[in-house]
């Protein structure tokens, strides 16, 4: 498929997704977040693919939506559901714009190469694990520009980093550097710019090596579904998954590869 705004690649058993604007630091436009979602869906569809990257061309990662088309845009459209949902998980909380995330079952690694913002934060957000460059800047950015937390990333926010610290970003806006966001739980991993697609992909291999991508699937699902669930509702549901899982070969392979000392042979899904 050829794209506008976006590059896609498939290596490795790792999809990479750029945002490809770099003249505008990747500002979000309605394209974009079509291409995006178009290919996510295509990597999550590939049984080749174990995990997706999803990063930005140039010196940022993304500075937000495109203040042009922003000016322009119908309000209505915001709440405007995908054409589409993915298959994993089918809640409605993460089957809407730039909330769909989650319900991808493979593992989503975000790399912040640069400036993250506004509804460039909101997808951040959306990815399973964050590496950061040192000298990337992060801000909510929203009351600034007259606007409310936009798609869900309240919600998202302070799952992330707390209530309180949640509050302190959206209401006053401000830039924090890598170093802070990492210390708040906001990224995993900061490494110097020039080191930043080593390390990013290093640990994606290691995923798409060494684990199996049916188990990755279920605790990604356990742990997006756990803020809807009880201690016991989430007991229950991991105890079903073992259940199911330990009758499976990779659970087999994966024994045997641990006492063997070598790759394990996990089946793609």
């Amino acid at each position: 498929m050829t794209y506008q705004q976006i590059l896609y690649e498939v290596r490795d058993r790792i999809a990479t997704v750029t945002l490809n604007r770099p003249e505008r630091l990747n500002a979000w436009t309605d394209v974009m977040s079509q291409e995006v979602y178009d290919a996510m869906h295509a990597a999550a569809q590939d049984k080749t693919v174990r995990v997706i990257v999803l990063t930005g061309a140039g010196r940022a990662f993304c500075v937000g939506a495109d203040i042009e088309g922003l000016a322009e845009s119908d309000p209505k459209a915001l709440a405007t559901k995908l054409p589409r949902p993915f298959d994993m998980n089918r809640r409605a909380d993460y089957q809407t714009r730039h909330t769909w995330h989650p319900a991808i079952g493979k593992p989503i690694i975000a790399m912040l190469n640069g400036a993250t913002a506004g509804l460039g934060l909101v997808n951040a957000l959306g990815c399973d694990v964050r590496f950061a460059a040192e000298d990337a800047v992060f801000t909510t950015a929203f009351a600034r520009i007259g606007l409310s937390a936009e798609y869900g990333i309240a919600w998202m926010l302070a799952r992330v980093v707390g209530h309180a610290n949640a509050l302190d970003l959206l209401l006053s806006g401000r830039k924090l550097g890598a170093s802070e966001a990492q210390r708040l739980g906001l990224v995993n991993f900061v490494h110097p710019r020039d080191q930043l697609a080593k390390a990013t992909y290093a640990y994606a291999r290691e995923l798409a090596e060494w684990c199996s991508p049916r188990s990755m699937r279920a605790i990604k699902q356990q742990v997006w579904e756990a803020p809807f669930l009880t201690l016991a509702e989430a007991v229950a549901m991991a105890n079903r998954d073992m259940a199911i899982g330990s009758a499976l070969p990779d659970f087999k392979e994966g024994l045997s590869a641990f006492l063997e000392k070598r790759r394990p042979g996990f089946a793609d899904e």
